[in-house]
Formats: C-alpha cells, sequence, structure tokens
C-alpha cells in the first residue's frame, strides 16, 4: 500500500493526526531539528521536515482522509490522490535518530568560493563569498554592487 500525502490547516497539524489515527489511518509526520535566536540565545528546536503535509497509509478508502479534520485536501493526481512510494518513506524514516530525521550538513563556503543567492531581493545573483560577519550574516562581493551582508541562510554554494 503506497502512501498519500495530505495537506493539513496552518497549526493545526496535531489536531489532524489525531483524527486520521482515530479514524485508523497510519500516519507519518517526520520531525527535524533547526537552530533558532530565541530570547537573544541560540536553541535547536524540533520543527516539521514538511510543514503542514503528513504521509498517510491506507486502503481504498481515502475520501475519509481528505475530509477529515484538520485536513484541507490530498495532494491528488490524475484519477486520485497521488502516491508516494515506500521506498520514499523508508528513506526518509532511515534517516531518522530518536525519532528526528538527521539532514546532511551543508557544507560552509570558504573566502573565495563562488556563491549563488537563492532568497530575498538579490535571488539568482551570483557572486564571491567573502567571509562571515556576526550574527550568522555572510559577506558577498557581487560585481555591480561590490560587498553585501546577507543571512546566511540566503546564499548556497555553487
Amino acid at each position: 500500500m503506497p502512501f498519500w500525502v495530505a495537506r493539513t490547516e496552518h497549526n493545526h497539524t496535531a489536531l489532524a493526526l489525531h483524527c486520521l489515527a482515530m479514524r485508523n489511518y497510519e500516519c507519518y509526520y517526520p520531525l527535524t531539528y533547526e537552530e533558532r535566536i530565541q530570547r537573544g540565545r541560540r536553541v535547536v528546536v524540533k520543527v516539521p521536515l514538511f510543514i503542514n503535509y503528513v504521509f498517510i497509509k491506507a486502503g481504498l478508502q481515502w475520501s475519509d482522509a481528505r475530509w477529515s479534520v484538520g485536513v484541507i485536501d490530498l495532494i491528488m493526481g490524475d484519477s486520485g490522490p497521488a502516491c508516494v512510494s515506500d521506498a520514499v518513506v523508508n528513506e526518509i524514516r532511515s534517516r531518522e535518530r530518536n525519532g528526528v530525521v538527521q539532514l546532511p550538513e551543508r557544507p560552509s563556503p570558504r573566502p573565495g568560493d563562488p556563491v549563488r543567492i537563492w532568497r530575498g531581493p538579490l535571488a539568482g545573483l551570483t557572486g564571491l563569498h567573502a567571509g562571515m560577519r556576526g550574527h550568522e550574516r555572510v559577506a558577498i562581493l557581487l560585481g555591480v554592487l561590490g560587498c553585501v551582508v546577507l543571512p546566511k541562510g540566503d546564499v548556497e554554494a555553487v
């Protein structure tokens, strides 16, 4: 039996999981760790791997899941819910440690490495990594603008 994907209401995923479980659906809601700044301190919190999306495994009765409390809709294909193979879900589960999916670390660019800005008003531009600044900011050398400082999450190594 393949998995389906349900989109849940914002901040109502726990309710959707509860209601789906009461209807005997097997649900999988993968979590991962994320670093955040809270009250001036760096903390690591559990967050959903896919925000507002839940994997559901069941037989042919998908309409009950589609209209369950907290569920907005199922991701649909041509003739019904789009299926996600067991191999995809098993791959995600294989990366879990203590109930939390461990994602691979992105390599941090070194000064002089080419980088691409992928988020924000400068998205799509490429430049050279010029080093790190305080508060998780990255300095990027752009040809036209000179040096700009951006959040670390807005750039990726090319």
